[in-house]
């Protein structure tokens, strides 16, 4: 086997588990890669403030897995974003299989963590994105001046309802138990703050209303053991917010390691689960605490021990896998550091991703930019002349539409993709844009070949809207499906529209939460979707 080939690790999810394992690997000097699906970084990253990791006064759960990563690939770590499929544990050498090839370790790490659980209360399903929705930073934002039920009462619960107090005009928590289930701290502040009201015992069973949104809710008093009904002041319709614990993702493993009777992974005091080479850290784990600190705890050990299995591997088989390279920025000439200085859209950190990116670009693309008298408009056609700056193979056009702008349309050879985002792509939705650049104009995102025959067998023209917000971190993955399908077949279109812009939408189509599908101008659905569960939905 050529080393080049080899690695001494794999390891299966990007949030803090993972990456910090790919640090402590990489640092050690031995060859490791991070597989992501969706985006590094994790669950964490939709958490708004970070105050009780060690050694960091205050980070968004984003910032602060960035700079993990950022370490670890310093130290060498690759990274590569891509579907595990499956995992072949046989033998020595471990062979992954993902969406975009496949891969062969002496050991895999599964870190893939874990979903919100959904509570099940009758109308859940019902009123998904209408008014009950689980992430307060996507979604918090719908339903300014209204009244906000909070489901649980952990951790999460109480720090989702604090930052749902900037937008709610009245949280109530509905605890099951008896008391709150994390720190004093935390506990403290939600008990001081005027906008909120716990009562403890209490159960969601029911959600009614209309069109409108959601207007009653049925709660069981477990005191009491007796029904009440809540309303909203004046009869307005109001939220649900879940935060009632997470389910692991195990489903890729659960026919090739030992799980607990919840689904969660079993292993040893070292991270190693049933299958010699086969370890597991963060969330999927069995544990009394779920947080960065111990996750990335796992991750370090894990490592520690994916460390000398690798050695122990490398003596008796004779194969040492190639040795990371460390990351060494170099210095910049003073032309490159005054350009970047010039830069008000894209950030210099940015600029080794982008022209790793466009140096890939194999055809010439248009970015056709539609302007108008709108304060956007300026900003749009800036961040796009300033794309268009660090590649040749980029173009730009400005065309005057007071009535729709401000957007951006991708055009090649003169003709229209079938991608447009409305709005200026920025937040979480600037890597989209990207990749939907790279889509269409270079080699593409990798994609399993029974879904891209699928995509291209679409006979009929298939117009995806998908509504988004740019703090939203789960939007950008049905952003970059829906565009990947767009730039296989030409009879698929996937506009993009920033719901801040263009709040009309949001009226129309009745939406509280984000992402939003519109298929067709006709069909509806919410959440965030890969390829293969979009084929599954238009073909319904």
């Amino acid at each position: 086997m050529n080393n080049q080939d080899l690695y001494d690790a794999v390891i299966v999810g990007g949030g803090p588990a993972g990456l910090t394992a790919a640090l402590y690997l990489a640092r050690a000097r031995y060859r490791v890669i991070v597989l992501e699906k969706e985006k590094f970084g994790g669950q964490i990253t939709i958490t708004h403030e970070v105050v009780n990791y060690p050694g960091v006064i205050s980070a968004s759960g984003e910032a602060l897995t960035e700079t993990m990563r950022k370490q670890a690939e310093n130290f060498g770590a690759e990274f590569l974003l891509a579907e595990v499929k499956n995992i072949k544990a046989d033998g020595d050498i471990k062979e992954i299989i993902t969406s975009r090839g496949s891969l062969k370790a002496f050991s895999v790490l599964i870190a893939t963590g874990a979903n919100p659980r959904r509570l099940g209360f009758d109308g859940e399903n019902e009123f998904r994105g209408r008014g009950v929705a689980y992430c307060a930073t996507c979604d918090g934002e719908f339903f300014q001046g209204k009244e906000l039920l909070v489901i649980g009462g952990g951790y999460a619960a109480c720090e989702e309802a604090l930052f749902l107090t900037r937008y709610a005009s009245k949280i109530t928590m509905l605890v099951r138990g008896e008391q709150f289930s994390c720190a004093q701290s935390i506990i403290d502040k939600v008990l001081e703050n005027p906008k909120i009201s716990v009562k403890f015992k209490h159960e969601l069973l029911k959600i009614d209303g209309s069109d409108d949104g959601i207007k009653s809710a049925t709660i069981l008093n477990k005191i009491t053991n007796q029904n009440e009904i809540y309303t909203a002041q004046n009869n307005e319709s109001f939220g649900v917010f879940v935060f009632a614990g997470y389910v692991p993702n195990t489903a890729l493993v659960k026919d090739l390691i030992k799980l607990d009777d919840s689904g969660y992974v079993i292993t040893d005091s070292n991270m190693q689960t049933s299958v010699a080479g086969i370890y597991a850290a963060g969330d999927i784990c069995i544990k009394t605490l779920r947080q960065v600190v111990t996750a990335t705890a796992d991750g370090a050990l894990a490592a520690c021990a994916m460390e000398k299995h690798a050695a122990s591997l490398q003596r008796k088989l004779g194969i040492i896998p190639a040795k990371p390279q460390e990351h060494i920025e170099a210095p910049k000439d003073a032309d490159a550091k005054a350009a970047a200085s010039k830069m008000t859209f894209i950030d210099e950190q940015m600029l080794p991703q982008l022209n790793a990116v466009f140096s890939r670009l194999t055809c010439n693309l248009t970015l056709e930019v539609h302007t108008g008298s709108d304060a956007k408009s300026p900003e749009l056609l800036n961040a796009m002349q300033e794309l268009a700056s660090l590649t040749d193979r980029l173009n730009i056009v400005e065309v005057k539409n007071e009535a729709d702008a401000p957007y951006v349309r991708l055009v090649k050879d003169n003709t229209f993709t079938g991608l447009a985002f409305h709005g200026v792509p920025g937040g979480h939705e600037f890597t989209s844009f990207i990749l939907g650049i790279y889509n269409v104009a270079g080699p593409g995102q990798g994609l399993d070949e029974a879904d891209k025959a699928a995509i291209e067998a679409i006979s009929k023209p298939l117009k995806f809207k998908i509504l988004v917000s740019l703090s939203c971190t789960m939007c950008p993955d049905l952003v970059v499906a829906a565009q990947r399908m767009a730039s296989l077949n030409p009879l698929i279109e996937a506009e993009v529209y920033d719901l801040n812009l263009f709040p009309k939408l949001k009226d129309k189509y009745r939406v509280m939460s984000v992402p939003c599908l519109v298929i067709n101008d006709d069909k509806i659905s919410f959440g965030k979707k890969n390829i293969s569960e979009l084929l599954k939905l238009i073909a319904e």
